[in-house]
Protein backbone atom coordinates (compact mmCIF):
# COMPACT_ATOMS: atom_id res chain seq x y z
CA UNK A 1 0.00 0.00 0.00
CA UNK A 2 1.57 3.40 -0.77
CA UNK A 3 2.22 5.84 2.04
CA UNK A 4 1.59 9.21 2.10
CA UNK A 5 3.42 12.09 3.04
CA UNK A 6 2.67 13.06 6.67
CA UNK A 7 1.38 17.09 7.19
CA UNK A 8 4.30 18.19 9.21
CA UNK A 9 1.33 20.95 10.64
CA UNK A 10 -0.08 17.74 12.45
CA UNK A 11 2.78 17.67 15.04
CA UNK A 12 2.23 14.66 17.32
CA UNK A 13 1.59 15.86 20.85
CA UNK A 14 3.81 14.42 23.51
CA UNK A 15 2.85 13.42 26.59
CA UNK A 16 4.23 11.61 29.74
CA UNK A 17 3.31 8.38 30.34
CA UNK A 18 0.29 7.73 32.65
CA UNK A 19 -0.12 5.25 35.02
CA UNK A 20 -3.36 2.59 35.13
CA UNK A 21 -5.42 5.35 37.24
CA UNK A 22 -4.96 7.93 34.35
CA UNK A 23 -2.57 10.28 36.44
CA UNK A 24 0.88 11.11 35.48
CA UNK A 25 4.53 9.09 36.36
CA UNK A 26 6.93 11.54 37.83
CA UNK A 27 10.47 10.03 37.97
CA UNK A 28 10.80 8.35 41.62
CA UNK A 29 13.54 7.31 43.77
CA UNK A 30 13.54 5.31 46.76
CA UNK A 31 16.23 6.12 49.54
CA UNK A 32 18.18 3.36 49.23
CA UNK A 33 18.92 4.21 45.37
CA UNK A 34 19.64 8.22 45.67
CA UNK A 35 23.15 7.50 45.72
CA UNK A 36 22.96 5.08 42.56
CA UNK A 37 23.35 6.01 38.69
CA UNK A 38 20.13 5.94 36.95
CA UNK A 39 20.49 2.43 35.01
CA UNK A 40 17.41 4.36 32.30
CA UNK A 41 19.61 7.39 32.37
CA UNK A 42 23.40 5.64 31.33
CA UNK A 43 21.24 3.89 28.52
CA UNK A 44 19.42 7.21 26.99
CA UNK A 45 22.94 8.98 27.10
CA UNK A 46 24.33 6.21 25.20
CA UNK A 47 21.55 6.17 22.82
CA UNK A 48 22.04 9.83 22.08
CA UNK A 49 26.14 8.96 22.22
CA UNK A 50 24.82 6.30 19.34
CA UNK A 51 22.24 8.77 17.15
CA UNK A 52 24.78 11.38 17.14
CA UNK A 53 27.55 9.42 15.88
CA UNK A 54 25.56 7.97 13.35
CA UNK A 55 23.86 11.22 12.25
CA UNK A 56 27.67 12.47 11.91
CA UNK A 57 28.32 9.12 9.80
CA UNK A 58 25.32 10.18 7.36
CA UNK A 59 26.39 13.53 6.28
CA UNK A 60 29.22 12.18 4.83
CA UNK A 61 26.97 9.16 3.34
CA UNK A 62 24.55 11.39 1.68
CA UNK A 63 26.08 13.04 -0.44
CA UNK A 64 27.45 9.89 -2.31
CA UNK A 65 23.95 8.45 -2.81
CA UNK A 66 22.81 12.23 -4.43
CA UNK A 67 25.75 11.88 -6.76
CA UNK A 68 25.12 8.54 -7.25
CA UNK A 69 21.62 9.09 -8.03
CA UNK A 70 19.96 8.60 -11.86
CA UNK A 71 17.05 11.14 -11.43
CA UNK A 72 17.23 14.27 -9.98
CA UNK A 73 13.85 13.88 -7.86
CA UNK A 74 16.37 11.36 -5.84
CA UNK A 75 19.45 13.38 -6.00
CA UNK A 76 17.20 16.62 -4.79
CA UNK A 77 15.26 14.33 -1.64
CA UNK A 78 18.78 13.54 -0.85
CA UNK A 79 20.18 16.79 -0.88
CA UNK A 80 17.27 18.41 0.89
CA UNK A 81 17.74 15.58 3.73
CA UNK A 82 21.07 16.35 4.09
CA UNK A 83 20.21 19.70 5.23
CA UNK A 84 18.06 18.26 7.73
CA UNK A 85 20.51 16.17 9.16
CA UNK A 86 22.62 19.17 9.67
CA UNK A 87 19.73 20.73 11.46
CA UNK A 88 19.15 17.39 13.60
CA UNK A 89 22.82 17.42 15.36
CA UNK A 90 22.09 20.67 15.99
CA UNK A 91 19.29 19.37 17.75
CA UNK A 92 21.04 16.68 19.30
CA UNK A 93 23.50 18.84 20.86
CA UNK A 94 20.60 20.55 22.63
CA UNK A 95 19.52 17.85 24.11
CA UNK A 96 23.27 16.95 25.24
CA UNK A 97 23.02 20.67 26.86
CA UNK A 98 19.21 20.08 28.75
CA UNK A 99 21.09 17.04 30.21
CA UNK A 100 24.07 18.60 31.22
CA UNK A 101 26.44 16.47 29.41
CA UNK A 102 29.01 17.05 26.61
CA UNK A 103 28.07 16.15 22.94
CA UNK A 104 30.41 13.17 21.82
CA UNK A 105 29.67 10.19 19.80
CA UNK A 106 30.23 6.34 20.49
CA UNK A 107 30.26 3.79 17.14
CA UNK A 108 27.23 2.34 16.08
CA UNK A 109 28.14 -0.36 14.46
CA UNK A 110 24.34 -0.54 12.77
CA UNK A 111 25.17 2.63 10.83
CA UNK A 112 28.17 1.74 9.75
CA UNK A 113 26.92 -1.50 8.38
CA UNK A 114 23.75 0.36 6.74
CA UNK A 115 26.80 2.80 5.13
CA UNK A 116 28.51 0.28 4.17
CA UNK A 117 25.87 -1.59 2.06
CA UNK A 118 25.02 1.83 0.51
CA UNK A 119 28.76 1.43 -0.83
CA UNK A 120 28.35 -1.94 -2.22
CA UNK A 121 24.92 -0.49 -3.95
CA UNK A 122 26.54 1.97 -5.53
CA UNK A 123 29.36 -0.76 -7.07
CA UNK A 124 27.11 -3.05 -7.86
CA UNK A 125 24.41 -1.52 -9.89
CA UNK A 126 24.79 0.30 -13.43
CA UNK A 127 25.12 3.68 -13.43
CA UNK A 128 22.70 5.54 -14.80
CA UNK A 129 19.97 2.89 -14.29
CA UNK A 130 16.28 3.49 -12.65
CA UNK A 131 17.68 -0.53 -10.96
CA UNK A 132 20.48 1.93 -8.93
CA UNK A 133 17.97 4.18 -7.93
CA UNK A 134 15.14 1.70 -6.64
CA UNK A 135 18.51 0.08 -5.17
CA UNK A 136 19.80 3.33 -3.39
CA UNK A 137 15.91 4.36 -2.20
CA UNK A 138 15.80 0.54 -0.05
CA UNK A 139 19.27 1.77 1.30
CA UNK A 140 18.22 5.13 2.49
CA UNK A 141 15.18 3.43 4.08
CA UNK A 142 17.10 1.15 6.09
CA UNK A 143 18.43 4.01 7.20
CA UNK A 144 15.65 5.69 8.07
CA UNK A 145 14.00 2.88 9.57
CA UNK A 146 16.69 2.75 12.18
CA UNK A 147 16.70 5.90 13.11
CA UNK A 148 12.70 6.27 13.23
CA UNK A 149 12.81 3.63 16.05
CA UNK A 150 15.79 4.84 17.59
CA UNK A 151 14.39 8.37 17.99
CA UNK A 152 10.94 6.76 18.84
CA UNK A 153 12.78 5.24 21.72
CA UNK A 154 14.61 8.30 22.96
CA UNK A 155 11.34 10.01 23.03
CA UNK A 156 9.27 7.54 25.01
CA UNK A 157 12.43 7.84 27.21
CA UNK A 158 12.86 11.43 27.60
CA UNK A 159 9.12 11.07 28.66
CA UNK A 160 9.45 8.79 31.10
CA UNK A 161 12.30 10.70 32.80
CA UNK A 162 10.17 13.61 33.50
CA UNK A 163 12.73 15.51 30.10
CA UNK A 164 9.51 17.20 28.42
CA UNK A 165 11.91 19.98 26.24
CA UNK A 166 14.09 16.93 25.47
CA UNK A 167 10.95 15.00 24.06
CA UNK A 168 9.94 17.77 22.40
CA UNK A 169 13.07 18.18 20.26
CA UNK A 170 13.75 14.48 19.28
CA UNK A 171 10.16 14.41 18.53
CA UNK A 172 10.27 17.06 15.58
CA UNK A 173 13.54 15.08 14.10
CA UNK A 174 10.99 11.56 14.60
CA UNK A 175 8.91 13.52 12.65
CA UNK A 176 11.03 14.65 9.69
CA UNK A 177 12.37 11.08 9.49
CA UNK A 178 9.00 9.55 8.83
CA UNK A 179 7.99 12.14 5.79
CA UNK A 180 11.17 11.51 4.37
CA UNK A 181 10.82 7.29 4.47
CA UNK A 182 7.15 8.25 3.17
CA UNK A 183 8.68 10.79 0.44
CA UNK A 184 11.01 8.08 -0.44
CA UNK A 185 8.29 5.73 -0.93
CA UNK A 186 6.31 7.97 -2.99
CA UNK A 187 9.36 8.30 -5.52
CA UNK A 188 9.73 4.92 -5.94
CA UNK A 189 6.14 3.80 -6.55
CA UNK A 190 5.39 6.77 -8.68
CA UNK A 191 7.99 5.88 -11.43
CA UNK A 192 11.16 4.63 -10.50
CA UNK A 193 10.12 1.02 -9.72
CA UNK A 194 8.13 0.73 -13.18
CA UNK A 195 11.09 1.76 -15.29
CA UNK A 196 13.73 0.11 -13.32
CA UNK A 197 11.17 -2.98 -14.42
CA UNK A 198 11.81 -2.24 -18.10
CA UNK A 199 15.70 -2.82 -17.77
CA UNK A 200 15.79 -6.20 -19.21
CA UNK A 201 14.02 -9.50 -18.99
CA UNK A 202 13.63 -11.64 -15.94
CA UNK A 203 15.29 -15.09 -15.95
CA UNK A 204 12.07 -16.80 -15.12
CA UNK A 205 10.50 -15.68 -18.18
CA UNK A 206 13.46 -17.00 -20.23
CA UNK A 207 13.26 -20.08 -18.83
CA UNK A 208 9.29 -20.30 -18.87
CA UNK A 209 9.39 -19.25 -22.68
CA UNK A 210 11.65 -21.84 -23.18
CA UNK A 211 9.78 -24.82 -21.98
CA UNK A 212 6.66 -23.22 -23.73
CA UNK A 213 8.99 -23.96 -27.20
CA UNK A 214 9.93 -27.33 -25.92
CA UNK A 215 6.42 -28.36 -25.38
CA UNK A 216 5.02 -26.71 -28.94
CA UNK A 217 8.02 -28.80 -30.77
CA UNK A 218 5.90 -31.98 -32.50
CA UNK A 219 7.39 -35.06 -31.00
CA UNK A 220 8.76 -37.23 -33.98
CA UNK A 221 8.44 -40.92 -33.78
CA UNK A 222 11.14 -43.77 -35.29
CA UNK A 223 9.75 -46.56 -37.37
Amino acid sequence: MKQTTRNKSNTRQTQAPTSNNGRSKSPSRSNGNKDQQSLLEKFFIDQLKDIYYAEQQLLKAIPKLAEASTTEELEDAFNDHLKQTEKQIKRLEKVFQIIGKKAEGKKCEAMDGLVKESETIIKETKKGSMTRDAALIIAAQKVEHYEIATYGGLVQLALTMGLHRAADILDKTLLEEEDTDALLTEIAENYINIEAEEEGNYSWQKEAEGELETSATPASFSM
